[in-house]
């Protein structure tokens, strides 16, 4: 179905329905994209913290015991 096809079947709709579509794809699109930006930036900063000591020196003590002083 071409793009102009959708936009005459959406137009046809009750108003109430046409905004639901426009924020349901809104919605789809934002999310997409912020996991996409995630992805991006996890592998920007994957090999930093693969050959880095420094930014992951503090996960050597993940699994000892902790107590915590009150």
């Amino acid at each position: 179905m071409k793009t102009n096809d959708i936009i005459k079947e959406i137009t046809r709709l009750p108003i109430n329905r046409r905004i639901f579509i426009v924020e349901q794809t809104l919605k789809y699109i934002r999310v997409k994209e912020e996991k996409n930006n995630i992805k991006k930036a996890v592998n920007a900063l994957l090999n930093d913290y693969s050959t880095d000591k420094k930014l992951t020196e503090f996960t050597d003590i993940d699994f000892e015991e902790f107590y915590e002083a009150r």
